[in-house]
């Protein structure tokens, strides 16, 4: 039961994160370009899932590079003028928006229950992630006039971010076999390594990362100069 819910609710999430990259102002080619490899990078991650190959025991852990390859393709595009004006084209209410797909996070807890996650990472993972995406909508009303709130826009900003660095770091530190296993209640992280909770490290934790780097620099072009925010 739960594994079907985690299905619809992951399926779901991606779905929203592929159709929030078309709000770039860019043009309708690029735009579709844009989409079709975000659809071959969800369909790498659900053939790496299937494969058994995002477990962190692996001698090289593929779920590492499933995490950076996304952040470093943004990285790499914000060098560029054109995408780095691509990326801050998004509105930051609906970049702040977004994480109200966190709450879902409530299924880690009761993955916890069911006994198929253990130790700190179902909780704190959890209910970062269910705090994050409660705090949201009321930050993105904020961010309707970001000039207002800054400050609370970019705590709430940092708290969510941290929250998910930190649950990468219990996850690869609670997974059973990992070479930097620290906390050893079974089975650890083992449902976050399988389909469809792969899906979390592999695609959607990258993508809220880049939604909280692209908040942060917007927040920081409003403080030098309100009227270089775009598309605030």
């Amino acid at each position: 039961m739960l594994d079907a819910l985690g299905t619809i609710v992951t399926a779901a999430l991606m779905v929203v994160a592929v159709v929030t990259l078309t709000f770039m102002e860019v043009s309708r080619a690029a735009k579709l370009a844009i989409a079709a490899a975000a659809g071959l990078w969800i369909g790498l991650a659900a053939a790496a899932g299937a494969a058994g190959l995002i477990a962190v025991s692996r001698p090289f852990p593929i779920v590492g590079l499933f995490v950076a390859a996304p952040l470093v393709a943004a990285a790499l595009a914000a060098t560029w003028p054109q995408g780095r004006a691509a990326l801050l084209s998004l509105p930051m209410h609906l970049l702040i928006g977004l994480n109200v797909g966190r709450v879902f996070a409530v299924l880690f807890l009761l993955l916890a229950v069911e006994g198929r996650l253990a130790g700190p990472f179902p909780y704190f993972a959890g209910w970062g992630d269910i705090i994050t995406g409660v705090f949201a909508l009321p930050v993105a009303w904020l961010a309707g006039d970001p000039g207002r709130r800054t400050a609370a826009i970019a705590a709430w900003d940092l708290f969510g971010t941290a929250d998910l660095v930190l649950a990468i770091f219990l996850g690869v530190t609670s997974a059973e076999g990992s070479p930097l296993q620290i906390f050893t209640a079974a089975p650890g992280s083992a449902a976050m390594q399988q389909l469809p909770w792969s899906f979390v490290p592999t695609v959607l934790v990258p993508f809220w990362l880049i939604l909280h780097a692209i908040v942060w620099v917007k927040l920081r072009r409003l403080r030098r100069s309100p009227a270089a925010a775009t598309a605030s």
